[in-house]
């Protein structure tokens, strides 16, 4: 699949006792215009792990991962405009469902080069783009699940397009998903740390990363934002009202309303959590988690403390694609999974 960023009423006729036009008319049009007005939605009292919103710690605007670690710190603004709204950024983005998934696309989106200096490259040829999973997996009717994620900086190759983590809550057919995570991508982010994204899909379309059906709701962090290198946080998504909420650490972040799908998709009936590499050929050389290798080290990242809200328990099924990422099942909520790719790069 490519990217290539498709009552006035006669007045002879109305009786003589009733309200005069010209006062009632701004009555009814009041009326009409609340009537109007959709209800903003109001997120549920509890995150989806239970505890109460808090207000995310922010580091100084435009710090690195490694400098939002050693603050402390949830995230830091991507760069210091103060902005809350979400750019949209178009970038080659996996999907998974049961046992099929996407394996390759073509795009023209060249990955720039690390460093990243300028604007982006431009190609007029396509390319592919091969995708590589190491993923748990269960079917499952719920309202949505959540997960700790370890948030790593994993090494992207020249060439290659992202390495990611994340959680999707999927239809029962696999045609509409939301997802939530961290990515390290030059041309979504600018930069190799990793950073906050969402994503929807619809009849299994992709759109675009962060911005693409997104509503904020945070007045502290939005999608595209720094997160802390070498932490473990909690990232979740969930079925209120008539939206799908985003959450991650502490906070609501934002939605993607029913009205995205018209209205068809308001339960999930299968949830997913997985790493993603998405290179340029089928030997990546690009790290996934923390480039150890899931099967053999203890060390290596993990996706965690799996959980529903509304749902089964939980029996998360893993497997990998190839052997250049591997994945350990600890228990049936927590798998480790990674690797450096080919490694003869």
């Amino acid at each position: 699949m490519g990217i290539v960023w498709t009552l006035n009423a006669n007045a002879e006729e109305a009786p003589a006792a009733e309200i005069p036009a010209a006062v009632a008319a701004p009555a009814a049009v009041e009326a009409a215009a609340e009537a109007a007005v959709e209800p903003v939605p109001v997120p549920p009292e509890v995150l989806p792990w239970g505890d109460e919103p808090e207000e995310l710690d922010v580091a100084k605007a435009g710090a690195s991962s490694a400098a939002v670690a050693a603050a402390g710190a949830d995230v830091a603004p991507a760069d210091t405009s103060g902005s809350l709204v979400p750019e949209p950024e178009y970038s080659p983005k996996g999907r998974v469902f049961r046992g099929s998934r996407l394996n390759t696309m073509t795009t023209s989106i060249v990955p720039p080069a690390p460093p990243v200096a300028g604007a982006l490259q431009a190609k007029a040829a396509a390319s592919d783009v091969y995708f590589h999973y190491a993923v748990g997996a269960q079917t499952a009717e719920t309202d949505g699940t959540w997960a700790n994620l370890t948030i790593a900086k994993p090494e992207l190759a020249s060439g290659d397009f992202h390495t990611l983590t994340e959680i999707a809550v999927e239809s029962a057919d696999g045609q509409q998903i939301v997802e939530v995570g961290w990515t390290v991508d030059r041309t979504v982010n600018g930069d190799a740390d990793p950073h906050m994204f969402v994503y929807y899909w619809k009849d299994r379309q992709p759109t675009c990363y962060n911005a693409c059906g997104f509503t904020m709701y945070s007045t502290t962090m939005k999608p595209g934002d720094t997160l802390p290198v070498g932490t473990a946080k909690r990232f979740g998504i969930q079925h209120s009202g008539s939206v799908w909420w985003v959450a991650y650490d502490s906070a609501w972040i934002g939605y993607f309303p029913d009205t995205l799908w018209d209205g068809t998709y308001t339960k999930g009936g299968l949830a997913q959590w997985w790493g993603e590499v998405a290179a340029s050929s089928l030997t990546p050389c690009t790290d996934m988690g923390n480039g150890l290798p899931g099967a053999t080290d203890a060390a290596a990242a993990r996706i965690g403390s799996i959980s529903f809200t509304n749902g089964p328990e939980v029996k998360a099924v893993t497997r990998s694609t190839n052997d250049y990422y591997t994945v350990f099942s600890a228990s049936d909520r927590t798998f480790r999974y990674g690797g450096t790719g080919t490694g003869n790069c």
